[in-house]
């Protein structure tokens, strides 16, 4: 397989997996069909914005990531389903963000 198969494989492998997880947490964490419900709750716990809190949330994904980099330039064997995990995870992250954001921008209006 040619670098740019694999590529090409691996946007598709990982467009699947976001738009699974999307749709499985989505319903995990939605409550009154609202997408956001725990980042606005945790707005009203923290006094900060829906938006900072989700910042806060993908935090702790960023920092994994962050990690496994080093591991990497350490040597340290790295196992390919936490990339997996880490990566999607922080996409899924900046999604729910960006739809968050233009959401407000629309309700500004």
């Amino acid at each position: 397989m040619t670098q740019e198969q694999e590529f090409e494989e691996q946007v598709e492998v990982t467009l699947k997996n976001i738009r699974d997880l999307l749709i499985t947490k989505g319903k995990e964490y939605r409550r009154n069909n609202n997408p956001y419900y725990n980042f606005e709750v945790g707005a009203r716990i923290t006094g900060e914005t829906p938006e900072k809190v989700l910042h806060g949330f993908l935090l702790k994904h960023l920092v994994s990531m962050a990690d496994i980099r080093n591991d990497i330039s350490s040597g340290i064997e790295i196992n390919p389903d936490k990339v997996e995990e880490k990566w999607d995870d922080a996409l899924v992250y900046l999604i729910i963000e960006k739809a968050m954001i233009l959401s407000r921008i629309e309700n500004q209006k």
